[in-house]
């Protein structure tokens, strides 16, 4: 099928072009908060929600299972009643800064994804972060947007295309979760004995 050749290349060009520098920049903060006991802060709109979704479930309980001391990920989208009460009471863009305001320390970090790079409650949330002087991470794609102009670490999914950039992302967390599996879990680089002792 001429589709799923076009979108399996177009994947594999864009995984191809990864900043892999930056992607180990990213892998070295999560472990920087981590050994410190900071709080990592998540957050995106629709498809990008859900990959900040899922990206905390798999260190909440995947990369922190069976380790005394754990991963904190609070993923700012899920908390429906909140977002909902920013939105209605003060407005879109704030449903993402007005939670870190209660929370955020100056060992955590926090990250912003967005496949255009331009939606604006990321771009508010990653500034507030930047002004505290808190590290940062924007997950983005097509041109970069403003938020890669903002974050410490850029993630860049270089693809015009929202889907290769929604895929791009996930890879990059799941890649983040075994190199952080490798080093706690003390099992080779792509996490197999951890695996093998949870399946």
């Amino acid at each position: 099928m001429k589709t799923a050749q076009l979108y399996i290349q177009l994947l594999k060009d864009t995984l191809n072009q990864l900043d892999i520098n930056q992607v180990q920049l990213a892998a070295e903060a999560f472990f920087r908060t981590y050994q410190e006991s900071g709080t990592i802060y998540i957050f995106g709109n629709g498809g990008s929600g859900a990959t900040a979704s899922h990206a905390t479930g798999d260190f909440l309980k995947g990369a922190s299972y069976d380790l005394d001391k754990r991963f904190k990920l609070i993923c700012l989208n899920d908390n429906m009643p909140s977002m909902m009460a920013i939105a209605n009471d003060i407005g879109w863009d704030d449903i993402f800064i007005e939670p870190l305001k209660n929370f955020i320390q100056p060992h955590d970090l926090v990250i912003g994804i967005s496949g255009s790079g331009n939606s604006r409650n990321v771009i508010k949330a990653l500034q507030y972060a930047k002004d505290k002087n808190v590290q940062t991470i924007a997950f983005c794609g097509f041109k970069g947007g403003a938020i890669s102009q903002i974050a410490d670490i850029v993630i860049h999914s270089k693809a015009m295309d929202m889907e290769i950039a929604e895929d791009v992302h996930m890879v990059v967390f799941n890649i983040i979760k075994k190199e952080m599996i490798a080093r706690l879990h003390k099992s080779d680089s792509m996490g197999h004995q951890y695996d093998e002792r949870v399946q």
